[in-house]
C-alpha cells in the first residue's frame, strides 16, 4: 500500500491559569481540613502561535483537475448530506443515492477468501507477487464461466483491483490525444477521468457539457439508445448496459449497430457491464456475444454488485465463481431486484413515469420540468432520503433523479412510505 507524507502540524496549546486558593472539600479518606469557600480567578491565555512550518514546492497541479465541476458527484452528495445532518441532527436518513451494496458477502465467498489467506501462513500455500495479469486459474474461471463458446481466452482475461480504476488507467494508455464519445446521461468516472487526462475543452456552463467530447443522448423517446447517425466519429466510445443510471440494456441489434459504427470509424469501444448479472431478459451480457466485437470492444466487468465487493478487492473471485458461489450471488441480485420492484411500485403508484429497474439495480424517475438538484433537495429536507440527481450524469439526466436499490429491506420499506407521504 502507498503512503503520502504530508508537512506535520503543530497544535496551538492552551494554558489554564487559575488562583491557587481553590476550596478543597473534605472527604473522609482526606487529612485535610474543610475551608470556607474562597472567590476563584480563572483565566484563559492562548500560547503564541506556532512558527509556520508549511514548506511550498515549485510543482504545480495538472490543470485538467480545476475542471471538474464542484468534484465528483457523490463527495457532493455526501457534503449535501452532511449540511442536512448538521442541521437536523436527529433525521433518521435512508441512503438510495450512492451505488453501494449493503447485504453481507455470501458465506461461501467469505469461506473461500479465509481459506486463500490462511494458506498463505503456510509453507505450501505462500506465494509472494503474483501475476501481473492476474492469477491463471481466476482468469481462467472467468473465461470459462462468463465467456464460453464468445473466443475469449484466459490471455485475454487482465484481473485488477476494481473496474473504475481500470477505466482511468485505459484513459492513461490512450493519452491525452484521444476523442471520445459517452451516453449522455451515463456513469461519471468516464467523463471525469477524460477531463482529467486533458482531453477535454473546457466546461461550456449554458449547455452543461465539456468541449471536445461526444454526448450521444439517450432518452425515453429514442429507448435510450443513441442515433449513431448523429454521433461523430471519435476515437474511444465508452458504453455502459445495463446503463448506470437509467437503467437501459441494449440489445443485440443495437450492440450490433454499435460494433459495426465502431469498426466503420477505427474506434475502440469500452464496454462496462458492471451489471451483466441483473440482466432477466435476451439482452447480450457481454459486447463480445456480437460478431466482430472482439476487433474493436475492451470489457471492463466487475464482482462489486453481486458478491458485495464494493469493499473488498477481489481476495475471494475463484470463491464466487464455484456454482456454491455463483448460486448465493444469483441469490444477492434476486434481493435487490426485490428491492428494485418495491421502489417501482412506490413511484409507479404516485404516478411517476420510471425507467429501467428491470435489468439493473436503479430506478430512472421522471420529474418532468423540474431541476434535478432541486428534485434531490426536496426528498432529502423533506423525507430524509438521499437519492441521486440525474443532472450529475450529464445533461441528459436533467428532470430525472436515480433510486438505488442497494439497502436493507426494512430501510426500503420505510423510504417507500415516506417517499408516499410526501407525493401522495
Amino acid at each position: 500500500m502507498g503512503t503520502t507524507a504530508s508537512p506535520a502540524t503543530t497544535a496551538t496549546p492552551s494554558s489554564f491559569l487559575s488562583s491557587p486558593s481553590f476550596s478543597l472539600r473534605a472527604s473522609k479518606s482526606s487529612h485535610l481540613r474543610p475551608t470556607r469557600r474562597l472567590p476563584v480567578n480563572v483565566r484563559c491565555v492562548s500560547s503564541p502561535p506556532a512558527a509556520d512550518t508549511a514548506y511550498t514546492t515549485k510543482v504545480s497541479r495538472n490543470a485538467n483537475i480545476a475542471k471538474l465541476q464542484a468534484g465528483y458527484l457523490f463527495p457532493e452528495i455526501a457534503r449535501r448530506r452532511a449540511a442536512h445532518l448538521l442541521k437536523f441532527p436527529d433525521a433518521k436518513i435512508i441512503s438510495l443515492g450512492i451505488g453501494d451494496t449493503t447485504e453481507p458477502i455470501p458465506e461461501v465467498i467469505t469461506n473461500a477468501m479465509a481459506e486463500r489467506a490462511h494458506a498463505l501462513s503456510t509453507v505450501e500455500g505462500y506465494s509472494g507477487y503474483g501475476a501481473e495479469q492476474g492469477e491463471k486459474k481466476l482468469r481462467a474461471a472467468i473465461a470459462a464461466t462468463y465467456y464460453a463458446d464468445l473466443g475469449i481466452e484466459e490471455t485475454d482475461i487482465f484481473v485488477s483491483d476494481g473496474a473504475k480504476c481500470d477505466i482511468s488507467r485505459l484513459q492513461v494508455l490512450f493519452g491525452s490525444t484521444v476523442t471520445i464519445a459517452v451516453q449522455d446521461p451515463s456513469y461519471p468516472a468516464y467523463v471525469d477521468s477524460s477531463v482529467i487526462m486533458g482531453q477535454t475543452d473546457l466546461y461550456q456552463q449554458d449547455v452543461q457539457k465539456y468541449g471536445n467530447i461526444q454526448y450521444m443522448k439517450c432518452s425515453p423517446e429514442n429507448g435510450f439508445f443513441p442515433d449513431l447517425s448523429n454521433v461523430a466519429r471519435t476515437d474511444i466510445i465508452f458504453f455502459c448496459s445495463p446503463n448506470n443510471p437509467t437503467g437501459a440494456a441494449a440489445s443485440r441489434e443495437q450492440l450490433t449497430q454499435l460494433v459495426k459504427f465502431a469498426k466503420d470509424n477505427g474506434s475502440i469501444i469500452v464496454y462496462d457491464s458492471a451489471y451483466a448479472m441483473y440482466i432477466s431478459d435476451d439482452s447480450p451480457k457481454s459486447i463480445f456475444e456480437i460478431p466482430g466485437a472482439k476487433e474493436v470492444a475492451l470489457e471492463t466487468a466487475s464482482f462489486s454488485k453481486y458478491a458485495g465487493f464494493t469493499g473488498v478487492r477481489l481476495a475471494g473471485g475463484l470463491g464466487c465463481l464455484s456454482p456454491e458461489g455463483l448460486k448465493a450471488m444469483q441469490d444477492v441480485v434476486g434481493f435487490y431486484k426485490e428491492n428494485t420492484k418495491i421502489i417501482v411500485d412506490t413511484f409507479t403508484e404516485l404516478g411517476f413515469n420510471v425507467y429501467g429497474a428491470k435489468n439493473d439495480p436503479y430506478v430512472w424517475v421522471h420529474f418532468p420540468g423540474r431541476n434535478s438538484w432541486d428534485v434531490f433537495a426536496e426528498i432529502l429536507e423533506k423525507a430524509n432520503v438521499v437519492t441521486t440527481p440525474g443532472s450529475g450524469f450529464g445533461p441528459g439526466g436533467e428532470g430525472f433523479v436515480r433510486v438505488s436499490a442497494f439497502g436493507h429491506r426494512e430501510n426500503i420499506i420505510e423510504a417507500a412510505r415516506r417517499l408516499k407521504q410526501l407525493y401522495k
